[in-house]
């Protein structure tokens, strides 16, 4: 793909000026700017969806170009097999009339619909078309998605990842992805990350995601006022160039405003001096003028303040043995949590684990269905909603945060609710601007400047970081690492965690909640040293197995002792067995728990195999350990 000169036009100054972008095969181009920049216009354009007002843009003949916009999507009907198989544009039809009737055979496989299904069978042999319902099956398998569930009923997040899929299932030469890990959970951002490194074509993705950007990227595509710049490299090595370029630009404006005001002091003096003027120089300040008044300055960042609150309880919440469940969904199982003032809290698990759940029943918002919870005196809380429900679409931002008002109390004061408003990036030309038409990143830093008007001691932070920019991002870490008050996150921006938190609490499935000290990559760390030592010592039993098979002799008869002494090797692997032995108990009990859960046998044979082979290799290993045990014990005994 290749743009030349391209502009776009949404008013003065130009969102895009003159822009000009090369794509080559194979590479990941991650496109980053400030909220509003530009970024999801760009994609759009490259998809045909906007089109250039000035410029040109050259894709190859029979290029495949598909766009994973950056909302998910909202006005849909229909199951999950239909909306994906429509990123097949030629053929979609065809594949979801034949899965339709595939179905409806099931029940009623009259003369009519069996010949309906032979027309369909002929025109997808026509059109070599079974590759692509093949196709479909397996990236819904990949993504954890079945065909027949209603769009209509899902959550925001899993109707991300029904955008994904159809933006996948076509296999385009040019994949746009718009914020991709908005609304995915880690586990599924991780498989992600692993599906585009192994993607064969050309990706442009934006997103917000430092540790996602690091990961993929190949080449940083930058806008910034209006022109696209293109830094080849890591995310590191952009970093440390724009810097550079911002300091060289900052330079060259400073010289720049020096020559304007001497030649303003100077022509000030002619007049009053000479009645002639040089007017070559008359013409250069002209000129000078001209440019100064086109420059497009950088815009100051957002600043983030908090409305200070009193100091809470030294105790802010205690639970124990707490229990949820819904229907038979257990989400929270004899759970003994201490969360003390100050403490800055990760929540981290998959969709659908129990995380806004367990909020909900710290708050009180949900009553528990066993165990008690203790709350700390003088709470003030400010939560931060990932739906964004506290935001009413058609008020004006100004009416959001004033209501009518023209000034905010704000830490014992008053601020005029415009320079409140700048602080927070938007412009005065803004702020009368319905709250429907702004962007997400425009959305959640609204949310955040109503948010920080509330004095706190809590704050309550679920997905905070969709849609913001990386410097918002930067910003609001600041603002946590600072904040004298005690902090709950839900987030999957790793990094974002990693900076932030004290401590984390994990989410294992099927109510267990475990606490880990650090943030993400601690956590993650911990459970990698755990599955490495688990991996090397079920090859250690396997090895010991084979050998002791291998070996077999007939046993010597119990009458007779053996005056041979026991060898180190043989001591230290006694000391080692009952240590190696709970350890396997617990992976066992683990993988007990998980099959006895009321809807294990109801998941894809996919999910569940692995869990059953594991279990029966460990019940295995755990057979041969205790024979080895009392082995080395009777010999111990006979020395």
């Amino acid at each position: 793909m290749q743009l030349k000169n391209a502009s776009i036009l949404f008013g003065q100054p130009p969102l895009i000026d003159g822009a000009s972008l090369n794509i080559q095969s194979g590479e990941r181009v991650c496109v980053v700017g400030r909220n509003g920049s530009g970024k999801s216009t760009l994609l759009k354009v490259i998809a045909g969806e906007t089109k250039l007002d000035e410029g040109q843009m050259i894709l190859p003949t029979g290029t495949v170009v598909s766009r994973l916009p950056q909302d998910p999507p909202q006005d849909i009907s229909g199951d999950m097999f239909d909306y994906v198989a429509e990123g097949l544009e030629d053929v979609a039809q065809i594949l979801k009339d034949y899965h339709h009737i595939t179905n409806i055979i099931g029940a009623d496989p009259s003369e009519k619909n069996l010949n309906r299904m032979q027309e369909l069978q002929e025109q997808l042999d026509s059109r070599n078309a079974w590759q692509f319902e093949t196709r479909i099956s397996n990236v819904l398998t990949q993504l954890q998605l079945k065909p027949d569930q209603i769009l209509s009923e899902l959550s925001g997040g899993w109707r991300r990842k029904a955008a994904l899929a159809r933006a996948l299932v076509s296999e385009p030469d040019l994949l746009l992805l718009d914020e991709p890990t908005n609304h995915l959970d880690i586990d599924m951002v991780q498989w992600l990350e692993k599906a585009l490194l192994n993607y064969n074509g050309a990706i442009i993705f934006i997103s917000h995601d430092r540790a996602f950007i690091r990961k993929l990227a190949t080449r940083i595509v930058d806008i910034d006022r209006g022109q696209v710049v293109s830094y080849p490299g890591d995310y590191e090595t952009y970093l440390a160039q724009k810097a550079h370029d911002m300091e060289v630009e900052q330079s060259t404006n400073r010289e720049f405003d020096k020559k304007l005001a001497k030649e303003e002091v100077w022509i000030r003096q002619g007049v009053k001096a000479r009645r002639t003027r040089n007017e070559g120089r008359v013409r250069a300040l002209k000129a000078l003028r001209d440019e100064y008044s086109s420059r497009r300055n950088v815009t100051g960042s957002a600043i983030i303040n908090r409305n200070a609150g009193g100091k809470s309880g030294k105790r802010v919440f205690e639970t124990e043995g707490l229990y949820f469940n819904i229907e038979d969904k257990l989400l929270v199982e004899n759970l003994d949590l201490l969360i003390t003032r100050g403490e800055k809290i990760a929540l981290i698990g998959g969709n659908g684990c129990g995380k806004s759940t367990l909020i909900k029943l710290l708050l009180g918002e949900l009553e528990a269905s066993q165990g008690e919870i203790f709350r700390g005196t003088n709470l003030e809380v400010a939560y931060f909603d990932q739906h964004r429900s506290t935001l009413e679409l058609d008020k004006s931002v100004i009416d959001v945060i004033a209501d009518g008002k023209r000034e905010v109390t704000f830490n014992g004061g008053t601020r005029h609710v415009i320079g409140y408003l700048q602080d927070y990036l938007f412009s005065p030309d803004r702020i009368n601007a319905p709250v429907s038409t702004l962007s997400g990143g425009e959305k959640n830093r609204l949310i955040l400047a109503k948010l920080m008007l509330k004095p706190s001691n809590l704050l309550v932070l679920d997905e905070p970081t969709n849609d913001l920019d990386v410097e918002t991002l930067e910003l609001l870490e600041s603002l946590l690492v600072d904040y004298d008050g005690t902090v709950l996150l839900v987030s999957h921006d790793r990094e974002f965690v990693d900076n932030v938190v004290t401590s984390s609490l994990v989410f294992e499935g099927n109510g267990i909640i475990k606490q880990f000290v650090g943030g993400y990559t601690d956590m993650r760390n911990w459970y990698d040293e755990k599955e490495l030592l688990a991996k090397k010592m079920n090859e250690d039993l396997e090895k010991r197995a084979k050998t002791q098979i291998a070996q077999e002799k007939p046993v010597a008869s119990t009458s007779t002792r053996s005056n041979k002494k026991l060898s180190y090797k043989v001591i230290k692997e006694l000391e080692d067995l009952p240590k190696n032995i709970e350890k396997m108990e617990e992976e066992l009990e683990g993988l007990q728990v998980q099959v006895n859960a009321a809807d294990f046998f109801q998941k894809d044979a996919d999910a569940t195999q692995p869990v059953l082979d594991k279990l029966t290799n460990i019940e295995q290993l755990l057979s041969v350990a205790y024979k080895r045990w009392d082995e080395l014990e009777s010999l111990q005994n006979n020395e």
